[in-house]
């Protein structure tokens, strides 16, 4: 009989049931399970319509979302929402975005965030100069709000992916990536890369000795069609180079085909 009436219980029942049982110290006190914490997104504009279309858009899509219009304040509100991803405009008023890219690349509890710059300078001389100043993706307005939410879908996966590598520990010279601490060293020395930066290097290191095209690391480190500008790549690889310094000459450049992690450093050359 009390099996049969067992079966009926719902679920919140059950644990009821359960719970009332650890009352009276029979059983362990059951307890809900959490649910994952949703992503944050933090998006810079000193236009409110655009932050309320994206913010819109990205909400749809289960993020938690944060929006400010006064540039001047984003760098506090930054600090204090800790966000996993800024998407942030670069003409703006005050303090434009290449100035805030550059202080969030500075703050130690901010530099690893990744960052989309979300602005209607689109000649080829600005997206480098973006991307050279930290960014890890840039979006031309007038903008489609379905690319910018699966740009930024993409750069948030990476970066959850970036720690799902069986080689946890990858050296090559003196460089050192630590996956699962998220960290680069060279001589002991920590080196602040981005999170693209880590991401790339990652997978040169991981697949040393084998060339990797610039459209193959477009698809795997950026999560792009191959259509899509493989200057990307170049501006990237050259940035990394600057970090390593005296370790740069690991990576070869295999002209008109893409990048490669050297087997040996005097088989190594930069062109």
């Amino acid at each position: 009989m009390l099996h049969k009436a067992c079966v009926y219980l719902s679920c919140n029942n059950l644990a009821t049931a359960a719970n009332s049982l650890a009352s009276a110290g029979t059983l362990p006190k059951l307890t809900a399970m959490s649910e994952p914490k949703a992503q944050k997104i933090l998006v810079v504009d000193d236009e409110s319509d655009v932050t309320e279309l994206v913010a819109y858009h990205l909400k749809a899509k289960g993020y938690q979302v944060e929006t400010i219009n006064n540039p001047n304040s984003s760098i506090g509100l930054a600090r204090s929402f800790l966000p996993d991803l800024v998407i942030l405009d670069v003409m703006m008023p005050d303090l434009n975005g290449i100035q805030i890219c550059r202080m969030l690349r500075a703050d130690p509890k901010l530099k690893r965030i990744p960052i989309i710059f979300l602005t209607a300078k689109a000649e080829q001389a600005d997206r480098i100069a973006g991307l050279e100043t930290g960014a890890d993706d840039y979006v031309s307005k007038p903008f489609s709000t379905k690319e910018l939410v699966l740009r930024a879908q993409s750069i948030l996966r990476r970066v959850a992916e970036g720690s799902s590598s069986a080689e946890r520990r990858l050296q090559v010279g003196q460089i050192v990536l630590d996956v699962d601490c998220h960290e680069v060293s060279i001589n002991g020395v920590p080196l602040e890369l981005t999170a693209t930066e880590f991401k790339l290097l990652h997978l040169l290191m991981e697949r040393r000795g084998r060339v990797q095209t610039r459209e193959h690391l477009l698809i795997n480190v950026w999560n792009y069609e191959t259509e899509i500008e493989t200057r990307t790549v170049d501006t990237h690889v050259r940035r990394l180079r600057e970090k390593l310094g005296a370790e740069a000459d690991w990576i070869e450049t295999i002209r008109g085909v893409g990048y490669r992690m050297a087997e040996r450093k005097s088989e190594a050359c930069s062109i």
